[in-house]
């Protein structure tokens, strides 16, 4: 009886040592394995599909895109003894990295730059009284138009800050410098001025041309949509401009002219047509 008390005991004791491993070999693995698993879980993607979502976040991303713009003008210097205010268009080109570094190339055609004196041509084209005779001998009636034009061609490197969740938008600082040209465009619809025949036109326009240095302030707007990429802001030019003719009517030689200053306060809209736009995927993770 003894000895199966004993026996029982021992038995017992054994299978008791068994689970005791067995449950510590159990804990151990689940001690080891459930904290990567729970990892695992709480790693788990999300691919967000709802931008509209405020929870969305936009990533940053390298893109190119060519824009369409147009400003209105305000001359400051010598531009502002000749001209008003005038319009520009034209076409740019733009790089941004995914550190939202931006560099750019743009080309500006202004016009619409109406004289700002009505008596700036008189001791050349008119006498001194205003007055206009024509190849006839008579007085003239009306039929030329002049009007202030101007192109400049200039690269730009820029930074765009963002400030919400669109990281490929915000703040859009830039500095550029390039080359600035403008002239006084004078059209003879009558064809009755011999003054403005051939070359003898050269002697009125005062072409111009120099360095130019360019700043811009504004809000560069993008989103998944492709209709609603813009920019607007503020537009400040400076140029230091000499003549390109060797002779101005009136003036005389322009050899020893020194460069004048001039300057273009503009307000600048474009609208981003996007060429390239590396695809990225935001992941968002369980907290």
């Amino acid at each position: 009886m003894t000895m199966n008390l004993r026996n029982m005991h021992s038995e017992k004791d054994v299978a008791g040592r068994r689970l005791l491993h067995l449950f510590l070999v159990f804990a151990t693995v689940m001690a080891v394995f459930m904290p990567q698993k729970a990892d695992a879980q709480r790693s788990k993607p999300v691919y967000q599909t709802d931008f509209s979502s405020k929870d969305f976040v936009d990533t940053a991303a390298p893109m190119i895109w060519i824009d369409a713009h147009m400003l209105y003008q305000f001359p400051v210097g010598h531009l502002r003894t000749m001209f008003k205010n005038n319009f520009a268009v034209g076409p740019g080109f733009t790089f941004k990295s995914k550190s939202n570094w931006t560099i750019g190339f743009h080309l500006d055609y202004m016009f619409s730059a109406n004289l700002r004196d009505p008596n700036f041509f008189n001791g050349t084209l008119a006498n001194d009284d205003g007055v206009v005779i024509d190849m006839n001998g008579l007085v003239s009636r009306g039929g030329i138009r002049a009007e202030g034009r101007y192109w400049t061609v200039q690269a730009e490197v820029g930074k765009i800050i963002p400030v919400d969740r669109w990281k490929n938008s915000g703040i859009w600082l830039r500095l550029g410098a390039g080359y600035f040209s403008h002239r006084l465009r004078l059209d003879d619809y009558s064809k009755q001025y011999p003054q403005l025949d051939n070359d003898y036109a050269k002697g009125y326009d005062r072409r111009s041309g120099g360095f130019v240095l360019n700043q811009f302030v504004g809000y560069h707007f993008v989103r998944k949509n492709r209709m609603l990429n813009f920019t607007v802001g503020l537009e400040f030019q400076e140029m230091w401009t000499k003549p390109n003719r060797n002779y101005i009517f009136f003036e005389g030689p322009t050899a020893d002219m020194p460069a004048k200053f001039s300057g273009l306060i503009g307000l600048r809209a474009g609208w981003n047509i996007p060429l390239y736009e590396q695809k990225t995927t935001t992941t968002f993770y369980y907290r």
